[in-house]
């Protein structure tokens, strides 16, 4: 078992290299540019880091769990002043057990620390602490190493010539982007928004829109056009509220609007694959969709502009269930860039949506080189259904273990539901009839979710006292210590795999057994230093079983292992 081991930090008298404390994945090292600095000089420090493969820093505050991002914070007694630390370039990693994209540091990198000494007449020699902050996690645990007393001295003297540079300090700011890359990334952006009308949520749709608005500007060319740019305007709007909302959570919170991380609450998976189900439901007949009057009217130029925009409207909203892989990309980039310029991106993708159809509307000749409508669309309708369905199974596999098989029942009961909606009743059935029919069908579907997704029973968790521990040990109680850190990921599968399981919980509470939630978050909690110096374990997570009569705690350090836990629990007499 693996746990911290530091060495004592030692200074080399010529000050150009100094060694620091060495965990098992991390070491650390300092260094300076030059010897001595002189009075009014600019100098900088060299912290270099290199850690044991698959161990990483995290880069970004944003996206580190907890905000337990790598920090550098150096200070000085006295006559130095630090500027920002210079970071270097983070890579992506995807972390499985949270399906997220982190940005982190890895292997060897260094972090500059660059410093200005003020004014002063005599040769004086000034320590400079170092507090380093931030997570080192593998794929399989993290820990909070503990880096004090990382010091350097940095010799101030009059006469020093700053010569011999060892390193030479990057740029704090480079340029921004320049013309060429802006303009191919807007590009790339047009063809992101082009690729969202070959979505299979959208097919459908999109050939009865675009009749539509042909129909309606039969009266002149010049109306066909006009409607055709309402119809763009309504796909401009959607991606206008994206943008809006953006720059509302940038000023005012602080945070980005990362397209796809709606997609890691479960809720919203679960939704996104009962929309599916439906709309593959639509595909097959069972029902039809129903167009708005406001949208369908033709009577009225002022209707008929706002039916085109609503029409655009919905035309992206469908788009965006099959595509958020396309959206993610695009969003990922214009976040990263500034507001103005991310803002122009996020709209960007709206007109490459638009433009297809602005060409249609614009040329309705076109349209009479598509293939009339026969029993080759009835085909193509349902076999979209199809891939529709497939989207929604991979969507229903990418939920926590838990919650997969009672999404399926749901799944089933909102299909039988939609069959009675549209399978039951046809045009002429009477107006009661028809709303008996579809209101037992409503209260099956919410009865269906309600069996579904009922909250089981929960695990009473107790706070980590060692007292408390100890006297349950003696009295021969089980005890069950679940350690973990609010920046822990996984932890966090731990918790939804494991202890969500409603037989754990169940025989957690019919054997009496104690259970402790060992908070780790900080150094400062008593979990903390109790993990390390008690139980001898590195980080988390990591559940112990004590079971009476038995001196060593059972340990599990994986993801997964509700079915050994329930085993060891049935074991036990009942109390």
């Amino acid at each position: 078992m693996k746990y911290f081991v530091f060495l004592q930090l030692f200074l080399v008298c010529a000050l150009s290299s100094f060694a620091a404390p060495v965990d098992e994945v991390v070491k650390i090292s300092i260094e300076q540019q030059y010897d001595q600095v002189r009075p009014g000089g600019k100098s900088a420090l060299a912290v270099h880091f290199e850690l044991d493969e698959d161990w990483h820093f995290y880069a970004s505050a944003k996206s580190a769990p907890g905000g337990m991002n790598l920090k550098v914070v150096p200070a000085a007694e006295k006559l130095i002043t630090f500027a920002e630390p210079v970071l270097p370039g983070s890579h992506q990693y995807f972390d499985k057990s949270s399906n997220k994209t982190l940005e982190v540091f890895s292997d060897k990198f260094t972090v500059f620390v660059p410093f200005t000494v003020s004014e002063t007449d005599e040769s004086v020699e000034v320590v400079v602490s170092f507090n380093i902050d931030g997570a080192v996690c593998s794929g399989l645990q993290c820990r909070l190493p503990d880096f004090d007393g990382l010091t350097a001295k940095v010799k101030i003297n009059p006469q020093a010539v700053m010569s011999g540079s060892k390193f030479v300090l990057p740029e704090i700011k480079g340029p921004g982007p320049g013309l060429y890359s802006i303009l191919f990334a807007l590009g790339l952006a047009i063809l992101a928004g082009l690729s969202l009308n070959i979505m299979p949520c959208v097919w459908p749709v999109l050939p009865l829109i675009v009749m539509r608005i042909i129909e309606q500007a039969r009266q002149s060319r010049g109306r066909s056009i006009v409607m055709g740019l309402a119809f763009c305007l309504g796909i401009l709007l959607f991606f206008g509220c994206l943008a809006g909302a953006n720059i509302i959570l940038q000023l005012f919170y602080g945070t980005a609007l990362q397209w796809g991380d709606q997609f890691r609450n479960p809720a919203f998976v679960g939704g996104m694959a009962i929309l599916l189900v439906v709309l593959a439901l639509f595909m097959f007949g069972l029902f039809a969709i129903t167009v708005p009057s406001s949208i369908a009217s033709k009577s009225g130029s002022g209707k008929g502009y706002t039916g085109a925009v609503g029409m655009g409207f919905l035309a992206a909203i469908l788009s965006t269930p099959c595509s958020f892989g396309i959206l993610a990309a695009a969003f990922a980039w214009a976040q990263s860039q500034k507001l103005v310029l991310g803002t122009v991106a996020i709209m960007s993708i709206g007109v490459g949506m638009a433009i297809p159809y602005a060409i249609l509307t614009s040329i309705p000749g076109l349209l009479k080189k598509m293939p009339k409508a026969g029993q080759w669309m009835e085909i193509f309708k349902q076999a979209v259904g199809f891939i529709l369905l497939f989207i929604a199974i991979w969507l229903i596999a990418a939920l926590p273990q838990q919650y997969r098989v009672s999404m399926l029942y749901f799944a089933l009961a909102v299909s039988f539901c939609i069959w009675m909606w549209g399978g039951w009743v046809s045009y002429n059935t009477k107006l009661s009839r028809k709303v008996i029919i579809r209101i037992i069908a409503v209260l099956i579907a919410i009865a269906a979710a309600m069996a579904s997704f009922s909250k089981g029973s929960s695990i009473d968790w107790q706070k980590y006292d060692t007292d408390v521990i100890d006297s349950a040990i003696k009295e021969d109680r089980p005890v069950l210590i679940k350690f973990m850190a609010d920046w822990c990921l996984s932890c966090k599968v731990v918790e939804k795999t494991v202890y969500s399981n409603k037989d754990v919980a169940r025989l957690i509470k019919e054997k009496n057994v104690l259970a402790i939630k060992a908070d780790t978050t900080t150094r400062q909690m008593p979990a903390t230093k109790a993990l390390k110096d008690i139980y001898n374990e590195p980080g988390v997570p990591v559940s112990m079983l004590f079971l009476p009569g038995e001196k060593e705690p059972v340990r599990w350090h994986n993801d997964f292992f509700a079915d050994e836990l329930k085993e060891l629990l049935e074991e036990l007499p009942a109390q």
